[in-house]
């Protein structure tokens, strides 16, 4: 925040298993052109021109920061009715009720060549094991 705003202060508040950074200027809107009045999911949410730019020179910092903030990882369980044997493999999930923000992610991860699929109108889920090892190179976990 100091190296694009180094005039303005930017302060922490520091809670239980986070650290609220903050900075305040009437030009952070200029920088995040998404953010406006209203629910994510009732107004358009596009990408500039200079932020598609960038996702097109390497969508994988806005992969990663999208599932960080709607997404998560997680061990699906699944029991083999005949044999009874448990058998347990890792995804990622997505939920958000934006289509366009969805879109976003789905563009990206199709640019990385990997594997998506919609289960609901809200969500998205990545489950294949070559998908997943890809998406584990470049997505850290939360902290």
């Amino acid at each position: 925040m100091r190296l694009v705003m180094p005039k303005n202060k930017v302060s922490r508040a520091i809670r239980q298993g986070c650290t609220d950074v903050y900075s305040h200027s009437k030009h952070w809107p200029c920088l995040f052109p998404q953010h406006g009045l209203g629910k994510k999911h009732d107004r358009e949410i596009k990408l500039e021109p200079w932020q598609q730019a960038l996702v097109d020179i390497d969508p994988r910092p806005l992969v990663e920061g999208l599932l960080h903030s709607d997404g998560c990882r997680v061990t699906n369980f699944t029991v083999n009715k005949k044999t009874g044997k448990r058998y347990e493999y890792p995804r990622y999930h997505f939920s958000n009720k934006s289509a366009d923000i969805k879109k976003i992610l789905t563009d990206a991860l199709d640019a990385l060549g990997i594997e998506w699929r919609e289960n609901n109108r809200m969500n998205i889920s990545i489950a294949r094991a070559d998908a997943i090892a890809r998406l584990d190179t470049f997505v850290m976990p939360k902290r």
